[in-house]
């Protein structure tokens, strides 16, 4: 099978975990005999440094006529003074608007190799924490009316947090879909004791709940379940929930799983392309050192594979090789103990890829 990918590399870090991403792919590709080319284009700093803009046409265009997008870290301190409205992370905004990305899966997994970098207590691990969480990408208060105006002598920001019940109900029904394929329980996420969002969000939640009788729907208040992901994160299956909240509860979940570094993301549409990327940051102060955790990254890839591509028996061969390096006891610095052997960033990415085959 031939698929054609459109690689962002991004900013300080991110060069180099993408390069042991497509290693990754190249790896799957050659095992089960398909073709992947890959397509290199410049987006969020990079971007402004060549197009003055994070998002330019060429990048959309590019992106538009890929099967899928693999996407590295974006922004750092070198683009701090620019207008807001051509910032790094402006482009991302953008590129979701585009290309349609609503929906964005991010998985929190923790592996049993990491268990002791995980800050909970060893009996709270010992339950399992394996959660994905379905954040809606393209509404609310990210993308809604933004506004500073000077009222009585000083200034006054506002932001507006809006949602149709058509957004609503899309992302609700990935959710329960991704559900459907788990556990069976969908935790619904809001804040419906004080925004009027969040209780069209539980109204809509409960009519769509009708149609997924083999769901196990529970609602849980935005405050509440960030203190329940600390307390009993095995209790979580799905969690499903708007733009902001998914952006606050999932980042506290990688936290849990051991490293952020190992954390996938996919950003998709109602088709099969996504954007697929880790959810870390660019990391500035250990760019071109070698030192970067490559495996969200690689784990992206995977899902890459499975969602976009159908490629279930290929995403779980780059899963198994992640889970063999991590038991072979190579490490990168982020998720090292006592024992275990330090690799860098292309050490750890050369060696996923072996065991790929």
């Amino acid at each position: 099978m031939n698929k054609r990918i459109t690689v962002l590399s991004g900013d300080y870090i991110g060069p180099e975990i993408v390069e042991q991403g497509i290693l990754a792919l190249e790896a799957a590709a050659r095992r089960f005999g398909h073709r992947f080319e890959f397509c290199r284009v410049d987006f969020g700093g990079a971007a402004i440094d060549s197009a003055g803009v994070p998002f330019p046409e060429e990048t959309r265009k590019a992106c538009e006529e890929a099967d899928a997008v693999l996407l590295g870290s974006v922004g750092g301190p070198k683009w701090d003074s620019v207008p807001k409205e051509i910032r790094p992370e402006k482009g991302l905004l953008q590129m979701r608007s585009a290309l349609g990305l609503f929906g964005n899966l991010r998985p929190a997994k923790l592996h049993p190799q990491l268990a002791f970098a995980c800050p909970l207590r060893p009996e709270i691990v010992e339950k399992g924490i394996d959660i994905m969480t379905v954040r809606e990408l393209t509404g609310g208060i990210y993308f809604g009316s933004h506004e500073t105006s000077v009222q009585n002598g000083e200034r006054v920001a506002a932001d507006l947090m809006a949602y149709s019940e058509h957004e609503i109900d899309r992302i609700l029904r990935v959710g329960f879909e991704a559900a459907r394929k788990r556990r069976k329980r969908l935790t619904s996420v809001e804040k419906s004791n004080v925004l009027d969002c969040s209780r069209l969000w539980k109204e809509r939640a409960h009519a769509l709940s009708a149609e997924y009788p083999d769901v196990e729907l529970i609602d849980m208040l935005v405050d509440n379940a960030a203190m329940q992901l600390v307390r009993d994160p095995s209790q979580f299956d799905v969690l499903v929930t708007e733009n902001m909240f998914g952006d606050i509860l999932s980042d506290e979940s990688s936290m849990i799983v051991g490293s952020i570094g190992m954390m996938p993301s996919a950003s998709l549409r109602d088709d099969s392309f996504g954007v697929y990327e880790p959810i870390h940051g660019s990391a500035p102060d250990i760019a071109g050192r070698d030192l970067a955790n490559p495996i969200g990254t690689i784990l992206s890839a995977a899902m890459m594979l499975r969602y976009s591509f159908g490629m279930a028996r290929e995403a779980d061969a780059v899963e198994a090789a992640v889970d063999a390096v991590l038991d072979s006891g190579l490490r990168t610095a982020d998720i090292m103990s006592a024992g275990m052997k330090r690799a860098g960033c292309r050490e750890m990415g050369a060696a996923i890829a072996a065991a790929i085959g």
